[in-house]
């Protein structure tokens, strides 16, 4: 019976390895094939760096019509960490990605648009702190720097190993869109 229960542990072992494998995105990535469409550096000192990117490996919705940006800035998301702890960003390299974009709510502007579709996804980076923002929605939507700043401000620190976390993310409460926060 042990011989049994031993086996059946280690095939499941494998089969839990060979799809963590299969699925390993790399560093500085948001998903698995990831597309990057833009590049550029923002912030005060330009040291953080933002990509447009997709993920082609989900799809993406297409609208016949043309849609309206849809303004979420202060919507309401729900906030949660990954679980276990271990591997989390440093909570004073996401504070620079925050004030970076403090820094462009003051200089270019309050709002930045995500593009219609699924998976139309902004990426911030700076050091060990990697943070993505995702719109889910059909249409075109616009948020506010400083809510996403606010929101690894809130992250970053309390979603760390103290938490028995590595990174978090807040969903918003109708789905439309997420913030995520984690190690780069």
């Amino acid at each position: 019976m042990w011989s049994f229960t031993l086996i059946s542990l280690a095939l499941l072992l494998a089969k839990v390895s060979a799809a963590s494998v299969a699925r390993t995105v790399a560093a500085g990535e948001v998903c698995e094939g990831q597309v990057t469409l833009s590049e550029y550096y923002i912030g005060q000192d330009k040291n953080v760096k933002v990509q447009h990117a997709t993920c082609p490996e989900y799809g993406s919705k297409v609208e016949t019509l043309e849609s309206r940006q849809v303004d979420v800035c202060g919507n309401a998301c729900n906030t949660s960490c990954f679980t276990p702890s271990g591997g989390g960003p440093v909570p004073n390299d996401c504070h620079v990605i925050a004030d970076a974009l403090r820094f462009d709510s003051q200089n270019i502007g309050a709002l930045f648009p995500v593009s219609t579709g699924t998976n139309n996804t902004v990426v911030m980076q700076f050091a060990t702190c990697l943070s993505f923002f995702v719109n889910q929605d059909s249409g075109p939507i616009e948020y506010c720097r400083t809510d996403w700043a606010s929101l690894i401000d809130f992250i970053a620190p309390n979603c760390q190993a103290t938490q028995n976390a590595h990174g978090g993310l807040c969903v918003a409460t109708n789905q439309q869109w997420f913030a995520q926060v984690n190690h780069a």
